[in-house]
């Protein structure tokens, strides 16, 4: 075998590719401030490894453990951040987390945007029995956006904080620092007590007035999409909505059924508002403008869903002699009227307990007795029915009062129908209807007086139709076959979907269509005996009030088959207990034999008309001289 031998051209090549290669790895070594910020980031790790081994005593406030330290070096830092570049280069720029924890209450704070990564409420569980966050895998975000003096765009939720944990006597503070040295700096502290839901917070910058744009809008962007937490996707959605309180106090809200927005002046406080749970960011300094947006999320109600609505708050910050000064609170817990009662910012009004008079009966009558019979009582399904017989006992006289009206009207009847026999067809409509006013008026009976009490227990009726949704006492809590008050009984799943109806068959409004209707009935054949034979040209009352015994129960057993059971339980027991009272004033207090012969005295006595009474008579006659006279022609 001949020997190779190396040529000239070969060991030239080698040469220069040696020469390259030394020039390679002399121009990309390490400049000596990196060399430098890695030495330091690699200490300040050991040491937190060290320290943690020797700490073995558990606290409530706990740290994340580190992780991998994927942070831009210091030269891409640089390069992206500019002014801000510090921050990247400490070793808190890390994935880490931080604890924040009470009796109540358990809230993440990621180093990485400083903002709430998780919010975990403690004492209550979704309808499967899971743990209830209102914050988790990303449905939140908390961002300030600004610009630099080296004009750069930047977004807090992209920067990293630097976390230091103390106590302030009893309440766990957290500061979270945006550096951009060791002096100056934005920071976001929170402060949280023992027992409560509500967080201090407050946005704070020293030293940024030299680092900060100040002609560019710094501004805050909060959103959240709301976990489905409860049994109906429906029931839920109707009761999730965006409140906000004006500088003048008045509370106003998006629309809860489509998609809306609104760009408000002057905002104390926005609530992401659930059924039973709440967020809600309030600024003692307020925001001067204030977008405001709401999306529905559940697209097919049908079917299973994650979230119920997205909502969102954008505001801009303003800065005070070059720096940032917000002091906000946080409340992230129950929607519960009794503790919102407790904090002195009005925030409260987020439970919808009705309008104007419905709201009132709520605050002052239902919610009182219901926490009276809730100190000792521990079933609510008897909480309710105790509050039913304690609202009709009250309601009684105006039944017995409409009850008395229609009797009375029934020992008349006979002679308003010799008034219709003795006055018939459209031409004597006017004088047979002044005929039957004077014998009313004789009688000392007015139609109104039936009408009156059933117009006065309205109020009730849609104060409690707004009471029981709202109560979160009784969320999860059982009676009889029903598992959760606060959502419909099922006890049978159908294999399809009604429209209006749904997939399921609830007992309670059931029982409650079947009370409306027997109470209906007796309503009906009560009216019936106020009732005129009806005239030429005018509706049949009797037709239509026999419709409405059908329809009315029809509707309590659509509608109400998705709504609380509660609610359907109060109105059976409602209906139930009035159908009771009627019979016992039927039967055991009104004699219509005594009612026919006070009739009969009233008849005898004198009476003196009103002034309203004789203006309406002159009326009836001036229009009946006029139709006489068209008559004629």
């Amino acid at each position: 075998m001949e020997e190779k031998k190396l040529d000239l051209n070969s060991i030239i090549g080698f040469v220069l590719i040696g020469a390259i290669m030394l020039w390679w790895m002399y121009s990309n070594q390490p400049t000596p401030e990196e060399l430098k910020a890695k030495a330091e980031t690699e200490q300040v790790q050991k040491d937190s490894i060290s320290d943690q081994n020797k700490n073995e005593e558990k606290t409530a406030i706990t740290e994340a453990p580190i992780v991998a330290n994927d942070s831009l070096s210091l030269a891409q830092a640089k390069n992206a951040l500019g002014n801000f570049a510090y921050s990247a280069t400490l070793p808190s720029a890390t994935d880490n987390e931080t604890v924040l924890e009470n009796k109540v209450l358990k809230l993440v704070i990621a180093n990485k945007g400083g903002y709430i990564k998780e919010a975990l409420i403690k004492k209550f569980v979704t309808y499967d029995s899971l743990p209830l966050y209102l914050i988790k895998d990303k449905n939140a975000s908390f961002n300030i956006n600004f610009g630099t003096s080296d004009n750069r765009i930047l977004n807090t939720k992209d920067l990293y904080f630097q976390p230091t944990l103390t106590k302030n006597g009893e309440n766990q503070v957290l500061s979270m620092k945006l550096k951009v040295s060791d002096n100056k700096y934005l920071e976001y502290r929170y402060e949280i007590k023992p027992d409560k839901y509500m967080v201090d917070f407050t946005i704070h910058s020293q030293g940024l007035n030299s680092s900060l744009n100040t002609s560019s809008p710094i501004t805050l962007d909060w959103d959240l999409k709301g976990y489905r937490h409860e049994k109906s996707i429906k029931y839920e959605n109707q009761h999730t909505e965006l409140y906000y309180e004006k500088d003048d106090q008045k509370i106003d809200y998006l629309s809860m059924g489509r998609d809306d927005d609104a760009t408000e002046n002057d905002v104390n406080w926005v609530a992401f508002k659930q059924q039973f749970f709440s967020s809600i960011l309030i600024s003692k300094e307020g925001f001067n403008n204030a977008k405001l947006a709401s999306k529905n999320l559940v697209k097919d109600e049908e079917k299973d869903t994650i979230y119920t609505k997205s909502f969102s708050l954008k505001a801009p910050l303003a800065l005070t002699n070059g720096e940032l000064n917000y002091n906000m609170n946080w409340y992230i817990g129950p929607t519960d009227y009794k503790i919102l009662k407790k904090y002195d910012r009005n925030i409260k009004e987020i439970v919808n307990l009705g309008w104007g008079i419905f709201g009132y009966i709520n605050r002052l009558i239902f919610i009182p007795v219901f926490g009276f019979l809730e100190s000792f009582i521990g079933s609510y399904g008897l909480i309710i029915i105790l509050l039913t017989i304690v609202v009709r006992i009250i309601m009684s006289p105006l039944v017995y009062k409409s009850y008395l009206s229609s009797a009375k009207m029934k020992v008349l009847k006979p002679e308003m129908d010799e008034i219709n026999k003795k006055f018939p067809g459209k031409e004597n409509a006017m004088k047979r209807q002044q005929e039957t006013m004077a014998l009313q008026r004789k009688a000392g009976v007015s139609p109104l007086a039936g009408c009156i009490p059933a117009l006065l227990q309205m109020p009730v009726f849609f104060a409690l139709f707004r009471f029981f949704p709202s109560n979160i006492d009784l969320r999860q809590k059982s009676f009889l076959w029903a598992t959760d008050l606060s959502a419909y009984d099922s006890v049978y799943k159908l294999p399809f979907h009604i429209p209006l109806y749904g997939d399921h068959i609830s007992v309670f409004p059931i029982l409650a269509s079947v009370a409306i209707f027997f109470y209906m009935r007796m309503s009906q054949s009560q009216q019936m005996n106020m009732q005129a034979p009806a005239q030429e040209g005018m509706p049949d009352m009797q037709k239509m009030m026999k419709m409405m015994m059908y329809f009315s129960p029809l509707m309590m057993l659509i509608f109400f088959n998705m709504y609380a059971s509660s609610l359907s339980l109060y109105y059976f027991v409602s209906n139930l207990l009035t159908v009771s009272i009627m019979l016992i004033i039927k039967n055991y207090i009104i004699d219509e034999n005594k009612i026919h012969a006070q009739i009969q005295e009233n008849k005898k006595k004198p009476k003196k008309e009103g002034k309203f009474r004789q203006r309406l008579n002159e009326a009836m006659k001036q229009a009946q001289e006029q139709q006489a006279k068209q008559k004629k022609k």
